[in-house]
């Protein structure tokens, strides 16, 4: 496992930041990271974990890892593909509303892939699909949190999600991570903003109406 202790283009304080928060907070929750893999184990089989290559900082790609929170099985009896919102299984569901599904990302902020605080790191099909501003999201070290889902999460727009990591990056400070963070835990703890009113899963990102109106001009 490749460790990047200070990634070419983070500043040194927020790597700092997040070291001194990741290595003892690994150690601290690591029996409840145990106790969540070996209940997905029991109930709902191999493999735990979801892993999926994301865009980070600059677009470089990484494996993001996360707790498997929808069953395998893709198609029903019929052989019609299945609905994400339908695979996702109950304990998926709270694993999902209390985020302890994000854990293993702890990892992906230990080998410098992440943040603590950042944008999402969202799927590479979207690079192709931002407006340019949009794209300055990845200015930054994507995070397991951040300014969007401490504004809304799930049940604010696209557009407005990226208002608010483009806000992150131009307003980046520790203070402001400390913040992000705090608000988090808040949000966390009254399940908040988790998911949209239509259900478990966010509509996939097609691109803004204003690039598609300008591409037409």
């Amino acid at each position: 496992m490749a460790v990047r202790i200070f990634p070419r283009g983070v500043p040194v304080a927020k790597r700092l930041f997040d070291l001194v928060l990741i290595v003892p907070g690994l150690i601290l929750i690591s029996p409840l990271i145990g106790a969540v893999a070996l209940l997905l184990w029991v109930t709902e089989g191999t493999p735990v974990l979801f892993h999926q290559a994301r865009p980070g900082l600059k677009g470089r790609i990484f494996t993001v890892y996360k707790f498997r929170t929808m069953r395998v099985e893709r198609v029903d009896e019929g052989g019609n593909l299945t609905p994400d919102a339908e695979r996702i299984s109950s304990l998926g569901r709270f694993l999902r509303r209390t985020s302890l599904d994000e854990l293993p990302e702890l990892v992906n902020v230990l080998r410098g892939e992440m943040s603590l605080v950042g944008p999402r790191p969202l799927l590479v099909s979207y690079l192709e699909r931002y407006n340019p501003e949009q794209a300055r999201r990845h200015d930054v070290l994507p995070g397991i949190s951040g300014w969007a889902q401490v504004n809304g999460r799930n049940v604010i727009s696209w557009e407005d999600k990226f208002r608010f990591d483009v806000w992150y990056v131009d307003n980046w400070s520790l203070w402001l991570d400390v913040k992000i963070l705090w608000m988090t835990l808040w949000k966390v703890l009254r399940r908040e903003g988790i998911s949209p009113t239509d259900g478990e899963i966010a509509g996939e990102f097609m691109g803004s109406k204003e690039s598609k109106d300008k591409e037409e001009i």
